[in-house]
Parts: structure tokens; sequence; C-alpha cells
């Protein structure tokens, strides 16, 4: 089985400096939680209820407005997150220096390692026809061992993305924090990013080639696909969908996305989407 490091010049030393440089340019800011309870910082005071316990009196307020209070901390809240990233062959072929894979495995990397700075347990589905699927922890030694394991693919692997994501949407007890990294080539992807998006925080990171929007106006075509071996004779517009056409498929469904070219610099942009929405502060 091929692996990036055949066509991608960082050994494994060097690919973990990379992506630990990646995570501290998307990091910014520290946690709020939304929940109160009995954490650490003060956040305001409430009247007090019975049963509510004595120690936790805002003796202040209550002598202020003849009224007992209590005071109100702020809760730890650890939200799972989980990256979903498409393995399938689509995602390798490449006309540009970085392939699209290249990218979305550092992009998980270092998003991932953001995440546990922040005391997010973190979790990995590959979203090909390989059975990878890591449970959200706090471990780094997981994170890494994981993000190893991504370094290998295959030319001939399948996507299995809609597949996957309606596996790994009723398995997840709690609201998650679900990033996916595909070039959405699966047709079954948008119903089922759709569906997860009901239940979840879904954020999707487009990829494109620039190859790929050429071949959308490439007349007729005959090809051979890469994932199914499957020859193909058919107008290019039928079978392979503009970047346009996959933004709009998204936005339809009110999906959170960001689109990286891989012929554009993407690190200024995609640190403004995760500011602008606030994604890794939750």
């Amino acid at each position: 089985m091929p692996s990036l490091q055949q066509t991608d010049p960082l050994d494994s030393r060097q690919f973990v400096i990379a992506i630990k440089r990646l995570a501290d340019s998307l990091s910014y800011g520290t946690d709020r939680s939304p929940f109160l309870g009995s954490g650490l910082e003060y956040v305001q005071s409430r009247p007090y209820v019975p049963g509510d316990p004595v120690k936790t009196i805002d003796w202040r307020v209550t002598a202020r407005t003849g009224v007992p209070h209590i005071k109100e901390y702020e809760t730890p809240k650890q939200l799972p997150v989980w990256f979903v990233v498409d393995c399938s062959a689509s995602m390798t072929l490449s006309s540009t220096k970085l392939s699209k894979y290249q990218l979305a495995v550092q992009i998980a990397g270092g998003l991932a390692l953001a995440c546990l700075d922040r005391v997010s347990p973190v979790g990995l589905m590959a979203a090909g026809s390989r059975d990878l699927k890591i449970s959200p922890s706090l471990s780094r030694e997981t994170l890494l061992l994981w993000l190893h394991q991504l370094r290998h693919f295959d030319f001939v692997e399948k996507t299995q993305l809609g597949e996957k994501l309606l596996a790994l949407n009723p398995s997840l007890k709690q609201r998650s924090l679900i990033f996916v990294l595909s070039d959405l080539h699966d047709p079954e992807a948008i119903p089922a990013l759709k569906l997860v998006n009901g239940r979840h925080d879904l954020v999707t990171i487009l990829l494109r080639d620039p190859a790929e929007d050429g071949l959308a106006g490439a007349g007729i075509l005959r090809a051979r696909d890469a994932e199914s071996a499957r020859t193909v004779t058919a107008p290019a517009k039928h079978q392979f969908a503009s970047t346009a056409d996959a933004v709009a498929d998204l936005q339809g469904a009110s999906i959170d996305h960001f689109l990286l070219r891989t012929d554009q610099p993407f690190l200024a942009a995609l640190r403004l989407f995760l500011q602008s929405r606030n994604l890794l502060s939750r």
C-alpha cells in the first residue's frame, strides 16, 4: 500500500512537527462553557432555591438585596470532536504539489491537536473502504497513531462517505462537533451530511483540485473511474460536479462549509473561518 511518505517530503518526525505548527496557527483564545454549575470561575448570582448548598450563598448580594442568593460558576464541558476523513482514490489524485488527501490529513491533525489543547476529546472515522474508527479520547499518542495510519492510502479505495456518516450518526450518544474533510464525489454524501447536521455541529471542509473544474467543461469524456475501475463515456458535466455545484448543494442543505483549493493558500482563510464561527471555543 502506498504512503504519503513516498510523495510527501516530510518524514515521520517532520510530519509531527508540521502538524503541531499548524495546530498553533489555528489555535486562539480560551474556551468558554455555556453550562453553569460548580466550576472554578464565577459567572453570576441567582436567587436561592431550596436544596441549594449553603456554602454557595453569595453573602454580599444577599445582604444588599435582603433575598438569599447563591453563586454560580462556569462548569467545564467537554465536547467530543470527530474527524471524518475521505480516504477514497479521488482524494489522492492531484495536479498540484499537494493532493487533497495530503492536505486533509494535515488539516485534520492540526485541528485535532488544537481541540486537545482545549480538553476536547477527538476521534476519527475513515470515510473509505478501510475499517478505521477510533473513539474520541484525550490521548495525544492515540491521535498521532491514527494520523500515521492515515498517511497510508490506496489508489483504488472506494468512497463510502455517505454510508460511514449514516453509520456514525446513531452511534453518537451526545451532541458532537464533526469535521468532514472530503471532495464530495460520493452522490450519497449530501443527504447524509444533511441528516447528521440536524443532530450535531457539522462542518464540511470541501477540498478541490484545479483540474476538477476543467473536467466539468471538457465535453464528451472517456475515462476510468479510479475508485470503481469502471470505464465511463459520457458528457463530463454529468460525471464531474463543478465546485460551484458542490458549494450550492452544501448551501442548499444549510451545511456550514469551507472551500479549500489545493493550488491556493488556505491557512489565514481557514483561521478566519474558525474564528468567525467560534468552532474551537465551544
